[in-house]
């Protein structure tokens, strides 16, 4: 059994990891392949943190070694006992690489179970990982891939081999409608996926370029880290060119089919319908602002329309006024950016031919 502090390998390898840690600090962020199976449970943790504070680490450890005996104890070592033999190339940590996983290690030796914990714990794996992002403009060579809303460039990225999907780490999809079931990640949580997944591109194919979607400095509520977003404003752009009817049924499709079934797998027929027309009102008043009252008027007619004959059966009236949104919204908008942003086009064609192009540049 070697513990390590060789992060880099531990990511690389998407080593399983035992998160010891209390459940509201797993939760405000962790590790994608962190499994939690805390020492102490939430109310636990704040008692001896009270302890430790009005009668120092002693008084503490004593507290915390009486809340966590017997049937408590024998379960939550059982339970890393399982995870061990489960994943035998795993690691355990705690905050810091402390008391709390020295515990966790020592109580599994007493069952008889040698495993190995992360010298420096949480923080340190954190800290090494935001590093890794304040480098990655010098390390990375990047592309970014840029469009008009509706374009497919998510569904494009997927067949390019050398690409991070931002929307997929961020679980939106966005523009003001991409908010997903099951909500985004914490912040600190997209920041550790992304990390990781610019380390490994790093690291195998460190001569070979990284296409990225053209995004704005937030994805719903993710913030793309600053250093990384500077860099992607700079980098060369390739542009998908589709035309409007073709947006416009991608669009129908993502924003409509896809998360009405998302919705009603969750929630059921009607409470899920009731979910997806709520968030589709709501995601159109997020923009009245920027639509102005008379276009947010009319367009919130139009969707009222296709909402009443979507719950009778005909969805087809959602495509009237997305063809409107895209056309008289998104298109100047995008329009208007992508002028500002002409001295870094080097390529724009049609989705078959931009994957042409990417795949001549190494992506």
């Amino acid at each position: 059994m070697t513990d390590t502090n060789d992060y880099k390998a531990l990511f690389l390898a998407d080593a399983p990891l035992i998160d010891t840690r209390a459940p509201v600090e797993f939760i405000r962020g962790s590790f994608p392949e962190a499994q939690s199976l805390p020492l102490m449970n939430d109310s636990e943790r704040a008692e001896v943190g009270t302890c430790y504070k009005q009668q120092g680490q002693q008084a503490a450890i004593e507290l915390g070694h009486r809340l966590v005996t017997g049937q408590v104890k024998q379960k939550r070592v059982e339970a890393w006992r399982t995870f061990a033999k489960q994943n035998p190339h795993g690691y355990l940590f705690c905050f810091r690489g402390g008391l709390r996983s020295q515990i966790c290690q020592q109580w599994l030796a007493d069952a008889g179970c040698q495993y190995p914990r992360i010298s420096g714990g949480y923080k340190a794996m954190r800290r090494y990982l935001l590093s890794t992002l304040e480098e990655a403009p010098k390390t990375h060579r990047l592309l970014i891939l840029g469009g008009h809303t509706g374009s497919a460039k998510t569904k494009l990225l997927s067949h390019i081999p050398h690409s991070a999907d931002l929307e997929g780490m961020a679980h939106h999809r966005g523009s003001a409608f991409g908010k997903r079931m099951g909500g985004q990640p914490s912040q600190i949580n997209f920041e550790h996926q992304l990390a990781i997944a610019l380390l490994k591109h790093t690291h195998h194919h460190p001569n070979t370029p990284l296409v990225l979607e053209d995004e704005s400095h937030l994805i719903g509520r993710m913030c793309i880290p600053l250093a990384l977003h500077a860099a992607m404003t700079k980098a060369p752009l390739v542009l998908v060119e589709t035309t409007l009817e073709e947006r416009i049924d991608h669009s129908f499709n993502n924003y409509i089919l896809q998360n009405l079934q998302d919705c009603q797998q969750t929630l059921g027929a009607q409470a899920g319908f009731e979910h997806f027309a709520t968030e589709l009102q709501q995601s159109l008043k997020n923009i009245q602002r920027r639509l102005g009252d008379t276009r947010f008027s009319a367009l919130n007619t139009q969707l009222e329309t296709a909402l009443l004959k979507h719950r009778e059966g005909d969805n087809r009236e959602h495509k009237v006024w997305i063809e409107v949104l895209l056309r008289d919204y998104y298109d100047p908008m995008y329009n208007y950016q992508i002028k500002q942003k002409q001295d870094r086009v080097i390529f724009r064609g049609r989705p078959q031919q931009v994957l042409q192009f990417l795949q001549e540049q190494g992506a």
